[in-house]
């Protein structure tokens, strides 16, 4: 299971009756009911609500510079700019890079986003959707009736041929992105796994759900105006490993949700949206439009690597973990060739560790001396074998030049067994690193 999903906890009231209270800080559940973050459900996402909080109150104590190195959606940024603090990020998948982008356009006018959105609607309505041959990946022909598929095609159509990489533009692409998986009976699994398999009885018309979306967009740009907005956020399609665009010593400030060592696969995510916009036709184009720009946690991402483990755990930046995540790896290694999928988890786990410690070099380079730094972050059980995520970055962070580190846990995990792989206890928190 994913490390980002909520989960509810047990208390007592002051009368002695329990009370159940949902940790949301590393859910996007929250959001999607707030102006610009609901445009588009991330599955990676965390809560605005929550960052906000924690940057009003590093911003009390002098440090108004705010950076996310695994950006997303655009969460960090998006309250950077409510709380009046500048605010970088960077984002490696190209996909999630341009929502994020298209988010950052709420600035622009209301009115003239609502008026050119809908014209592009106005002019698809008068296509002939019953004489054109559609030529879709299979994924888009199985989610999708023709007649559905028909209607969005004309839409997309309409919006390719006015298409100018303007900031109209781009918001007029997310309205119609994020109206996809609304448009289609395919059931969407945790963390937007799509089945097709699985079928929703309820389906929007294509048409009304871009109306209605087009119209929330520039509602929630009218709201967000009226606040007295900081600088604009500046989002870099790159690599966390190296920040190459951000200065030295110019953040103050990092918050961000790095990729879990859970095996989830990150490209595969939006494999429907960018099937729909013909960025991928099958799904082994995820590894060289997306996977290879991503930090390494999933066992798609190190297909055909497995004699390079031992390599990997040999680099002088694993040092500090180096005996342990040996023999973790090792005990991986044992272990899968009990399982009929034999996956490579301790080649994952020795190039997700290799990528994090390069990371916490990039961060330091680029972070002031003092600065607060908060990963939210989970560990892992692959096959049922304990990764001490938390502390080994934390050790990592600590090597890389920062002065310490400390875990505060908010949530656990995997705590109900029904259809678990495993009964390891696990859990989710803050690891805080002191600059």
């Amino acid at each position: 299971m994913c490390g980002h999903m909520a989960v509810l906890q047990t208390t007592l009231s002051p009368t002695n009756q329990r009370v159940e209270v949902r940790d949301t800080t590393s859910t996007f559940i929250d959001s999607m009911s707030l102006p610009i973050h609901r445009w588009f459900r991330y599955s990676a996402g965390f809560s605005a609500s929550w960052v906000r909080s924690l940057i009003k109150k590093e911003k009390a104590k002098g440090n108004c510079r705010v950076f996310d190195p695994f950006a997303g959606s655009g969460t960090v940024l998006l309250e950077g700019e409510l709380c009046n603090v500048d605010s970088i990020g960077v984002e490696a998948h190209p996909f999630v890079a341009r929502i994020a982008k298209a988010k950052l356009c709420w600035r622009e006018s209301p009115d003239s986003f609502r008026d050119y959105a809908l014209s592009i609607l106005n002019e698809a309505r008068q296509q002939n959707n019953e004489e054109r041959n559609l030529d879709y990946p299979e994924l888009i022909d199985r989610c999708f009736p023709p007649t559905s598929l028909l209607v969005l095609d004309s839409l997309k159509t309409v919006w390719e041929n006015k298409a100018d990489d303007s900031p109209l533009s781009e918001l007029t692409w997310l309205a119609l992105t994020s109206i996809l998986r609304t448009c289609s009976p395919a059931g969407t699994a945790p963390w937007q796994y799509v089945l097709p398999k699985k079928t929703k009885a309820k389906i929007a018309n294509p048409y009304d759900a871009f109306r209605e979306k087009i119209l929330s967009m520039s509602s929630d740009m009218a709201e967000r105006q009226r606040y007295n907005n900081g600088p604009r956020a500046v989002l870099y399609q790159e690599d966390a490993r190296e920040c190459s665009s951000v200065p030295d010593a110019s953040v103050d400030l990092v918050i961000t949700s790095p990729p879990y060592a859970n095996n989830y696969d990150y490209a595969d995510a939006t494999r429907l949206e960018m099937s729909f916009w013909g960025d991928v036709r099958k799904w082994s184009d995820l590894g060289d439009t997306v996977r290879k720009y991503l930090i390494r946690s999933c066992t798609q991402h190190v297909s055909g690597m497995n004699k390079e483990t031992y390599r990997i755990l040999e680099a002088p930046l694993l040092r500090p973990i180096q005996p342990e995540i040996t023999e973790i790896c090792q005990q991986l290694e044992i272990e899968r060739e009990k399982h009929g999928g034999k996956k490579t988890y301790h080649t994952m786990i020795a190039a997700y560790f290799s990528d994090m410690a390069k990371v916490w070099v990039s961060l330091r380079r680029i972070t002031t001396e003092g600065a607060s730094i908060c990963f939210v972050i989970g560990d892992s059980a692959p096959y049922g074998i304990y990764v001490p995520v938390d502390r080994w970055l934390g050790e990592l962070a600590v090597s890389a030049g920062f002065k310490a580190y400390k875990f505060e846990k908010t949530r656990d995990r995997n705590v109900k067994w029904k259809n678990r792989k495993h009964r390891i206890p696990l859990h989710e928190g803050h690891l805080l690193i002191e600059g």
